[in-house]
């Protein structure tokens, strides 16, 4: 690992990543090869986890083609020096900034959308003009296997480098010196890589979690609402950090809600064979979340397969704050429902626990809205829609607080591996001897007026 380290800092030193048309050709190899492999990967995330063709297309490969695409058109302008006004006390003069890349970066993928999740910080990191080492997750081995092949058949060592393994190979990097490091994972593990970073000042862009939650008004779209709601819970087996974690739905109105996302569960009719659902990821995981499911509470669903690692989409009705099931982010198919009397209540709670990855408001009062947008702090989220966020890459993605630091996608990733150098450039034709010796109270008088004049 440090010879591979080593060798990517040489060919960062030599500058070749910074060409413009240099990153754009890998931006175009990465798009060609991905597609060239595409059946690989789609053979490789169903083993692991029966993830249909379908579904990793649209909701991981379609996502890495748009950035790849955005990376391409956009990079000369993001990169280009940009004029900034020079203030009176550095006149005459001009001021720009320069965008340059940080130089080796670490990426860690996340195992529940193992390619968008290990990919799309790759694209970052290329349009910025980084070379990569990439540390998939090992938990999808096949799909790990699949990522090594792709990346190391096609590109040399020095510039983008898989490297498989778990947490020895994962510790092991921890411990050499990057110029940038890009997790995506538990906030748990986030923690240990965040400390790592700091023995060596390394920027970090921490992608994490946290329980988000969907807060449903009665004046709500009921049948939209339970559409949406039941296919961002549900799909991929609710292994996705955006989905709703839990509802909290304004009393009165929780049977009509239950009864809506039971119809379209039902509706959706959720089967592997049907290409719209998959496994749960390990039997690690499988029995975590068994272990989250009160009988006592179970209004639709909680039946499971163990052999097949199969948990059917479970909505949970009656539940406390204090049940195990609202302890912990669910990351499954369970979908706890919880009523409120009171708004301010509901936030009070959200705001006491730390700040979700992503919170929903499902509703038409304006002022309820606004109250949720500006009271609970989150990463980002929807009005009236859950997780769809995530496919506009004019957004920035990331979290806050313990649910992430630093953000991605677009322009915001370009800048998550860019460092932006400013620089003052002056004439040598005058200069003003105020700042000199003798330092006088009249050249003292004289400063005091620039600085409050200048601007």
């Amino acid at each position: 690992m440090q010879q591979i380290i080593q060798s990517q800092r040489d060919f960062f030193k030599t500058n070749t990543t910074k060409d413009i048309n240099y990153r754009k050709q890998q931006l175009q190899k990465f798009e060609n090869v991905l597609k060239a492999n595409e059946q690989l990967m789609y053979d490789a995330i169903y083993k692991d986890f029966k993830k249909s063709e379908f579904e990793t297309f649209t909701t991981e490969l379609a996502l890495i083609y748009n950035d790849i695409k955005e990376a391409k058109k956009s990079v000369k302008k993001w990169s280009r020096k940009r004029r900034k006004r020079t203030n009176l006390i550095n006149q005459p003069g001009k001021s720009y900034v320069f965008a340059e890349p940080l130089g080796v970066s670490l990426i860690i993928g996340a195992w529940n959308y193992p390619y968008l999740l290990s990919f799309a910080p790759v694209i970052s990191a290329m349009v910025a003009g980084c070379t990569i080492i990439l540390k998939p997750s090992e938990v999808p081995t096949n799909t790990s296997s699949a990522i090594a092949k792709i990346v190391n058949e096609n590109f040399e060592a020095n510039y983008f480098k898989v490297v498989e393994g778990g947490i020895p190979e994962t510790t092991a990097l921890l411990n050499e010196k990057f110029d940038k490091i890009f997790f995506t994972g538990s906030t748990t593990v986030g923690k240990i890589v965040y400390q790592a970073a700091a023995k060596h000042l390394t920027p970090v862009t921490l992608e994490l979690g946290g329980k988000c939650p969907a807060i449903i008004s009665s004046d709500c779209n009921l049948k939209i609402v339970a559409k949406r709601l039941v296919w961002s819970k549900f799909i991929n087996a609710g292994q996705t950090c955006l989905a709703p974690d839990y509802i909290l739905v304004e009393k009165g109105f929780e049977n009509e809600l239950l009864s809506a996302l039971k119809k379209e569960i039902e509706n959706s009719n959720y089967n592997p064979k049907n290409n719209n659902f998959v496994q749960i990821i390990d039997q690690k995981n499988f029995d975590r979340l068994i272990s989250l499911i009160d009988k006592d509470n179970i209004y639709f669903g909680g039946n499971y397969n163990i052999h097949e690692r199969i948990i059917e989409p479970t909505i949970l009705n009656n539940v406390s704050l204090e049940d195990k099931v609202m302890q912990e982010e669910i990351f499954g198919p369970i979908l706890p429902v919880i009523s409120y009397k009171n708004i301010e209540d509901t936030i009070a709670y959200i705001k006491s626990n730390p700040r979700p990855l992503s919170c929903y408001y499902f509703g038409k009062n304006a002022q309820l809205k606004n109250k949720v947008l500006t009271e609970i702090s989150f990463g980002g989220g929807c009005i009236n829609d859950a997780v769809m966020h995530i496919s506009n890459s004019h957004f920035s993605f990331g979290g806050v607080g313990s649910s992430g630091i630093g953000s991605y996608h677009g322009i915001a990733g370009f800048r998550a591996f860019t460092h932006f150098k400013s620089i003052l450039e002056r004439p040598t034709w005058f200069e003003l001897k105020l700042k000199y010796y003798p330092l006088t109270k009249k050249k003292m008088k004289m400063i005091k007026t620039l600085f409050r004049i200048s601007s």
